[in-house]
This record gives structure tokens, C-alpha cells and sequence, in this order.
């Protein structure tokens, strides 16, 4: 039975708002933002839906997914693919984001790295050999600046209806506040780590002893990780096996910046051959009609681009832009727009990524565009 599912059924009648399982994913995105991790894990994903909430956030470029039950990952894996739209407007930042199956009691090294590590109402399902074997993995082995552990209070317990022993039929235990403070607090000192202790889920006015529905500890890496523990006794060989890997399309990469910039130029140059249309038509009626009349009924079309362009078309002289059918855009101009700018970085670089893509005039110093549809 789904986990989260099992804990509202449960909670039906003390109502978090919220749901509990939402607040725990909130708290995590919330660290998040606070101390930008580019590499998160969660261990026990489960149905990925922490990862997919962690996706959109804009400092992450590395997600991981650990769970023992691959048919659960790859029953949900989908939601964690890019959509088109990430396809047609490219993020900045780079993002992979990978699922593996296996234990959290086996080193894998494709777990290293990480400078977040989350394990949502994890610990409570593992067997006694593994919850031995834990520590070490994430703590000694892993070691990330941060790690954020939740799991049940039993001392809750008893304000839900129908709980007896556990909350879940999978879990192997369930500690109370002191045991969960003293296993965190033994397992930080050894592995040279400080925690505070925090949880989601308020109990009921008036049995505020009672704590929160969920606690959790978030650990905090005392001293940075020097290369000689990095490399200590690392495994040689992958245990995990990856069922799952997506790379988000991003401007790093030079394929889809380039695409981006032709159709920032494209789009720019349109928009510049249009004014300069309509302001050599607001010209053309201005010379024929009385001077007494003469009204400027082209230039809101030229204004509602930007101040910019309006002031470009201004500064520049109609008669270099425009010949025959054909109106000349120099690449500095286009360059000089700040999209176009941004992506690009250099002159340089502007002109390699937009060679052969774009029509360019004999010299290759101005974009060309045909006007003959206007």
C-alpha cells in the first residue's frame, strides 16, 4: 500500500492542512532554497514525486533517485522526463536527473558527490542489518553537507485513530522523540556532523508534549570533505542498477543555445523590419497630406516594441536599411539587443553560432530580409 495514501487514511480525522506527506516535500524544497544544493538525492523515492518537485527548482542540476522497489520508480518515472516545452524554450542551467534501484546498505559510487542527501520516511522501513549499515553509507561513505532524515513520532501514535502498533504495515519501527534524538545525536558525533531537530504535523492545542506527527533531523557536515576521505575506500564497481536517466535540454548546450539565438535573430529582425515599414509609410502619408493635418498614426506600432527600438530606428537612417525589397539589418544591431546579448556572450561567438543558419548579406554583416509580403 502506498505510503502516503496509508498516512491520510489515517490522519482523516486530525486534519493537517497540508496533507502531512506535502509538508514533508515542502520542507525539503524549502531547504533547498535556502542553501542552493546543485546535487540532491532522495533515498526511497518511491513514486518520485520529491524529485519532481526538486526539478523546477533553478539551483539543482544534478537529481538522483535510490529505491528498493523498482516497479514503483518505473510505474512514475515519466513525470520526471522534459516536456516539450523544455524543448522549445531551453533552461540556462543543465539538469540530469537519474533513478537507480537498490539498497540504501550498499556503496554505489555513483552516489558520491552529492550536497544533499534526503531521506523521507526511510529509516523506519529498514531491517535491523540495514539501519546498522545506513550511517556509514550516507554518513561515511556519501558524506554531503547536508542531510535531512524524517520518520514517524510513535508518540503521536496515539492521537491517530486505528493505529495500534505502527502506522504502516512495511515499517520495522517506530521511535519516539528521545530515541529518534539519540540515534541522530550518536550517529552526528561519530561521523562529525551537527543536526537540529525540527518536525511538520503540530499535535492538537494543549498536547504540544506530544511533538510532531513527523520529526525529523537535519544534519550539517561540520568540517568540508578533503580529497584524501573522498577517495578512501571507494568501490570500484557499480551494485545499483539505473533504471531511468533524462538530460534536460539546456543553453550549456551549444545545439540548443544555437537554435535559441537564430530564432532570437529572427524574431528580432522581424520585428525591426516591420518598424522601419511603418515608419516609412508614416513618412510617405506625411509628405502627401496637408502640413496642417499631418498626424502620426504609424508611431504607436514603432512604441509598442520597446523604448529601445524605438530609438534605435530614430538614431539609424532609414535609406542604410532598406534596398529594393530588401531591408539590411547590420549584426551589431541585432547583437545590441539584450536577449540576443545575453545569450551570446561575444560579437564573436554571435556570428559563429548564427553562420549558415541565417541569410547574411555578401559581406556578412547584415542579416537579410525580404519584404516583398508586406
Amino acid at each position: 500500500m502506498d505510503k502516503n495514501f496509508q498516512e491520510e487514511r489515517l490522519t482523516a480525522i486530525i486534519k493537517f492542512t497540508p496533507p502531512l506527506y506535502k509538508q514533508r516535500y515542502q520542507f525539503v524544497k524549502d531547504l533547498v532554497g535556502k542553501y542552493k544544493p546543485k546535487k540532491v538525492v532522495d533515498l526511497g523515492c518511491a513514486d518520485c514525486t520529491l524529485l519532481w518537485m526538486l526539478k523546477f527548482c533553478s539551483c539543482v542540476e544534478v537529481l538522483a533517485g535510490l529505491d528498493i522497489c523498482a516497479s514503483v520508480m518505473k510505474e512514475n518515472m515519466h513525470r520526471l522526463s522534459p516536456l516539450p516545452g523544455d524543448y522549445l524554450q531551453p533552461n540556462e542551467r543543465s539538469l540530469t536527473v537519474t533513478l537507480h534501484h537498490g539498497s540504501v546498505a550498499h556503496k554505489d559510487p555513483c552516489l558520491l558527490g552529492f550536497d544533499l542527501v534526503t531521506c523521507i520516511e526511510l529509516i523506519e522501513h529498514l531491517e535491523q542489518s540495514e539501519l546498522k549499515k545506513f550511517p556509514e553509507v550516507v554518513f561515511g561513505f556519501m558524506a554531503p553537507s547536508i542531510v535531512v532524515i524524517s520518520t514517524p513520532n510513535s508518540e503521536f501514535n496515539s492521537l491517530l485513530p486505528g493505529v495500534t502498533s505502527f502506522r504502516h504495515p512495511d515499517h520495522k519501527f517506530e521511535w519516539n522523540q528521545a530515541q529518534f534524538q539519540s540515534w541522530a545525536l550518536e550517529t552526528a558525533g561519530r561521523y562529525d556532523y551537527s543536526v537540529e531537530f525540527t518536525g511538520v504535523g503540530h499535535p492538537p492545542t494543549g498536547m504540544e508534549n506530544v511533538g510532531f506527527c513527523t520529526q525529523i533531523g537535519v544534519f550539517f557536515r561540520k568540517y568540508p570533505q578533503t580529497s584524501d576521505s573522498a577517495q578512501s575506500e571507494k568501490p570500484t564497481e557499480a551494485v545499483y542498477k539505473t533504471v531511468f536517466r533524462a538530460v534536460y535540454p539546456s543553453l550549456k548546450d551549444e545545439k540548443y543555445l544555437q537554435n535559441a539565438v537564430v530564432s532570437e535573430v529572427i524574431f528580432t529582425a522581424q520585428i525591426i523590419k516591420r518598424s522601419l515599414l511603418d515608419r516609412l509609410m508614416s513618412e510617405h502619408e506625411e509628405y502627401n497630406e496637408d502640413p496642417t493635418e499631418r498626424k502620426s498614426e504609424f508611431q504607436p506600432s514603432i512604441k509598442c516594441f520597446s523604448e529601445d527600438l524605438e530609438k534605435l530606428v530614430a538614431e539609424k537612417g532609414v535609406e542604410q536599411f532598406v534596398n529594393g525589397n530588401t531591408v539590411y539589418i547590420p549584426l551589431t544591431t541585432i547583437f545590441s539587443f539584450p536577449k540576443v546579448n545575453q545569450l551570446c556572450g561575444t560579437f564573436e561567438k554571435f556570428c559563429k553560432l548564427i553562420a549558415g543558419k541565417v541569410t547574411l548579406s555578401s559581406d556578412g554583416s547584415a542579416v537579410l530580409v525580404n519584404t516583398e509580403h508586406e
